[in-house]
């Protein structure tokens, strides 16, 4: 594929950039409402509830849209998506968290459900509660490495991009 002009690329960029930061931030977002301690059973039966809102109605979609994004960016743009490992990197990292995120959302609806049904204390769903902070926390970490890749971009190139560099480079006569 030929890359894109510069004004569609920068646009895809940040499309791009903004989903990836997007879906970070929401990541945060819920691990602080996985992590709120409160006494209130108002307040933990509405940060669950919100969970669930933040997890399906922002998480997911901006974790689509990074997936997405990415790969357009990958195949619209001269670091191709198998041409160096590091973007290969990227892509598994994005779609492994994509599809762990959608399982992960299941244990979400259950707290919210139970929320839904009946105010909970603190203490309640502790287990649950707990596995979810740790999702979270780790999801953040997967997010961190991928964003460290797009920014430091360490160098290999795959077989494959090596040889379209050589296909690239003009041949002295």
């Amino acid at each position: 594929m030929t890359p894109f002009p510069p004004r569609l690329r920068k646009r895809a960029l940040t499309l791009h950039v903004t989903s990836s930061v997007g879906w970070l931030g929401a990541v945060a977002a819920f691990l602080a409402l996985a992590g709120l301690i409160s006494s209130s059973p108002q307040t933990v039966r509405g940060a669950y509830l919100a969970m669930d809102v933040v997890g399906w109605f922002v998480i997911v979609p901006f974790s689509i849209a990074c997936l997405l994004t990415g790969l357009v960016q990958s195949l619209g743009t001269a670091w191709g998506l198998l041409r160096h490992y590091w973007v290969i990197a990227k892509f598994l990292i994005t779609v492994v968290a994509t599809v762990l995120l959608l399982v992960h959302m299941q244990p979400v609806g259950h707290l919210a459900d139970a929320a839904a049904r009946a105010a909970l204390a603190g203490g309640e769903l502790q287990g649950m509660r707990i596995q979810l902070i740790a999702d979270a926390a780790a999801a953040l970490v997967v997010l961190l490495t991928a964003a460290a890749l797009s920014v430091f971009k360490p160098r290999g190139a795959t077989r494959y991009g090596r040889r379209r560099q050589r296909e690239q480079t003009p041949q002295p006569r």
